[in-house]
């Protein structure tokens, strides 16, 4: 079993912004692979289904980004998961837009839905850091929390289609495999990005 956690701030405001990439990986998922219909539980968005004979938990934390953990925590604890069953997508500053990097542990580089969820359960869970590109210093705050751009979706649309495509092979731990795939279905512009 494991649980799929997307990170993102909840109500239809924010729905389009940077930082709600988690949310919207998950939401691909959940319609991709037919999962039930969402219901509220641990503070979040919960729903459960089966990815090639693995049970899968999507979780949305509807507590807002930065006490992310509040929602996380009591899950992983009820379905009694380790930190390394616990995979987490979020959005990437550091990463340049469309790239997919998969990783345990780590550091947080600042993110705060993944302090929140390192103070409840330490750093040995997964991370799915989905490329946003990373605006000027003094521009963070209003880049990670405005809306993507029309022309934005050049790159958004095939990265949020092959994350859920490619989801089976997390399940099961294949985790170059995914990068793999996903990689190699995204347009040319960026295959050829570099980080801003």
């Amino acid at each position: 079993m494991r649980l799929f956690v997307g990170l993102g701030n909840p109500g239809p405001k924010h729905a389009m912004n940077r930082h709600n990439l988690g949310f919207m990986a998950l939401d691909f998922i959940h319609k991709r692979h037919n999962f039930p219909a969402w219901s509220q539980k641990f503070q979040g968005l919960i729903s459960d289904g089966m990815m090639d004979g693995e049970k899968i938990i999507l979780l949305k934390p509807q507590t807002f980004m930065n006490v992310s953990g509040q929602s996380v925590y009591p899950a992983s604890f009820f379905y009694k998961l380790k930190p390394e069953d616990i995979v987490v997508f979020h959005d990437e500053l550091d990463l340049a837009p469309g790239k997919v990097r998969v990783k345990k542990g780590g550091g947080n580089a600042g993110h705060n839905g993944l302090k929140s969820i390192e103070q409840n359960l330490g750093a040995e869970y997964w991370r799915v850091r989905l490329g946003i590109g990373r605006p000027p210093p003094e521009d963070v705050t209003n880049y990670v929390l405005g809306d993507f751009f029309k022309s934005e979706e050049e790159w958004l649309v095939p990265l949020l289609a092959g994350t859920a495509e490619y989801a089976p092979l997390l399940a099961k731990g294949d985790v170059d495999g995914y990068m793999s795939k996903i990689a190699a279905q995204m347009p040319k512009s960026v295959e050829a990005a570099t980080i801003n």
